[in-house]
C-alpha cells in the first residue's frame, strides 16, 4: 500500500542530502496517487501534486499543476520540496550503448530495514494500512439510452429519468 511504500522511501531519502524529490503522480497498479504526498508529509517538506511543468528559481520551484476542466494552477514552493510529476512532462532521451555499459558496471546498494531504522513489522504487508481485497472489471450493464429531440425536450427527458431514479428531488 502507499503508506508502507512511502515510509520505506522516506527513510531511504533521509540517508542522503536532497533539495528536490520527484515521484510519479500515481501508481500504475492501483492509481491511488498517495505515495509522493505521504512521503512529503513524513519528511516534513512541502509538496505539489500533478505537476506538468517546472521552473527553477534559486531556492524556489514554480510548479505548474494540471487541474480538471483544462485549468492550470501555478504554485511557488520553497526547497526542499517534493513534486509528483504528471506523464508527458518531458521527452525522454535515448541512452547510448556506452552509457548503458557504464551504468551496468555500477553497484546498486540494497538497503534493508536495519539500514533504514525500520522494524520488519513497519514494512510490507505487515506495515500496510490498506489491504486491497479485489481489483476487477465491473460487469457490463444495460446499454445507454439515446435521447433525441429538441434541446428543451432532451433536458426534460433527462430530468424525468433522474427524478425516477432518485437522482433529483
Amino acid at each position: 500500500d502507499g503508506f508502507a511504500t512511502a515510509k520505506v522511501l522516506a527513510e531511504a531519502v533521509r540517508t542522503k542530502p536532497y533539495d528536490l524529490i520527484l515521484t510519479g503522480t500515481q501508481a500504475e497498479d492501483d492509481g491511488y496517487g498517495q505515495v509522493g504526498v505521504v512521503m512529503a508529509e513524513m519528511l516534513g517538506i512541502p509538496h505539489v501534486s500533478i505537476v506538468n511543468r517546472v521552473e527553477v528559481q534559486d531556492k524556489k520551484i514554480k510548479a505548474h499543476r494540471e487541474l480538471e476542466g483544462g485549468l492550470e494552477e501555478v504554485v511557488e514552493v520553497d526547497l526542499p520540496a517534493l513534486l509528483t510529476i504528471q506523464t508527458g512532462i518531458n521527452e525522454p532521451r535515448y541512452v547510448s550503448i556506452m552509457g548503458i555499459r557504464k551504468v551496468a558496471k555500477k553497484e546498486i546498494k540494497a538497503l534493508g530495514t536495519s539500514d533504514l531504522n525500520l522494524k520488519p513489522e513497519e514494512v510490507g504487508l505487515a506495515g500496510s494500512n490498506i489491504q486491497l481485497e479485489k481489483i476487477f472489471v465491473p460487469p457490463v450493464g444495460e446499454g445507454a439510452a439515446m435521447i433525441e429531440g429538441k434541446p428543451e425536450e432532451i433536458a426534460q427527458k433527462v430530468f424525468d429519468i433522474l427524478k425516477d431514479k432518485g437522482g433529483v428531488a
